[in-house]
């Protein structure tokens, strides 16, 4: 059963699963935190010739880290959209099928299979994140901003994480 995670297909399986769901609480940290990944590494050769090998390069690994700097202000602005409205979602969706395609490519697997998991990881997470942050918000009259802040702390300690145990794979 163990041998079950360490595997070509759960190899690709769950850091796609974890850094789109990541994903759906903040849609810039996914492709950010594998971007990172992917850019310390030897190009992978399933990446060589893609179009996904762009998330490998430094220079994207580091504008990426500017756009979560700005995600993560932008989201506490009054003005910011629900994370569940469409543009939102479709935002989201879009930025956790990019993580999955880009996951599976680069460790051998279908860029459409890493897609299908990012997105529907992605949007899932979207929905759950959304109501849990509004029902703790209600719940302990805390307000949005504040759970969200927490929310940040939580998703940046997730994609370090997953990060780090990719490298180590």
């Amino acid at each position: 059963m163990a041998s079950a995670f360490f595997n070509p297909k759960a190899a690709r399986f769950w850091p796609a699963l974890g850094l789109a769901a990541l994903t759906g609480s903040r849609a810039t940290v996914g492709p950010a935190f594998l971007s990172q990944y992917l850019a310390g590494q030897a190009l992978a050769p399933g990446l060589a010739g893609s179009p996904l090998r762009f998330l490998a390069r430094p220079g994207t690994a580091k504008a990426l880290k500017f756009l979560i700097a700005g995600e993560l202000v932008g989201d506490k602005l009054p003005k910011t959209p629900n994370r569940i409205v469409p543009q939102q979602l479709a935002t989201r969706a879009a930025s956790g099928a990019l993580v999955g395609a880009t996951l599976y490519k680069a460790k051998g697997g279908s860029a459409v299979g890493g897609a299908l998991i990012g997105t529907l990881s992605t949007v899932a997470a979207t929905y759950l994140t959304y109501y849990l942050r509004k029902g703790i918000s209600e719940k302990t009259n805390t307000p949005t901003a504040l759970v969200g802040a927490g929310e940040d702390a939580l998703v940046l300690a997730g994609g370090s994480a997953l990060a780090k145990g990719l490298a180590k794979r």
